[in-house]
């Protein structure tokens, strides 16, 4: 018997998808099995996440109660609190700016009450001295350097020292 050549290319094409669907037939289920696995994993996942979800809530959620309690609890304000929240509310400016003043001694400023410019600017003589005495600074230290004049240029806005000089603002 002598085929064509469109019949041997027909029957290649039969037996190739007949190997094929064989292929696919021969698992016995295992890809269902397989697909299975994944999914049960994939509702084990999300169970997990969701857990972990409500955990996180229920933890936020006591720690909010805390919260409210503490704040239930604290007693009133005592004095020199309101100042302190007053700075805090309006701002302070960076007194260590001013040439001269370290970090330390912007902290002891601010526990003596200065916290802005302004206030440096509008310091009097005698209040000039007590300010040196409590920063354990040398008599007219606060004069020598200038830090009036450095505050008020800093209340100003305008860039104080030497950049302040080369631009022409200070």
């Amino acid at each position: 018997m002598s085929f064509t050549l469109n019949e041997l290319a027909l029957l290649l094409i039969a037996l190739v998808v007949g190997w094929l669907l064989g292929l696919m037939m021969s698992g016995r289920g295992k890809y269902r099995r397989l697909y299975r696995d994944e999914e049960i994993a994939h509702r084990s996942a999300i169970k997990e996440r969701d857990a972990a979800l409500r955990e996180r809530d229920a933890r936020i959620e006591a720690a909010n109660v805390r919260i409210a309690e503490l704040e239930r609890q604290s007693g009133p304000i005592g004095p020199g609190t309101a100042t302190a929240v007053g700075g805090a509310v309006h701002g302070r400016d960076d007194l260590s700016r001013i040439r001269g003043v370290s970090q330390a001694q912007e902290v002891a400023m601010n526990e003596a009450g200065y916290h802005r410019y302004s206030q440096i600017a509008a310091l009097n003589a005698e209040q000039e001295a007590t300010l040196e005495a409590r920063l354990g600074l040398k008599p007219g230290t606060i004069a020598h350097e200038d830090w009036r004049g450095q505050a008020r240029t800093l209340d100003h806005g305008d860039k104080p020292g030497l950049l302040g000089r080369l631009t022409g603002s200070a």
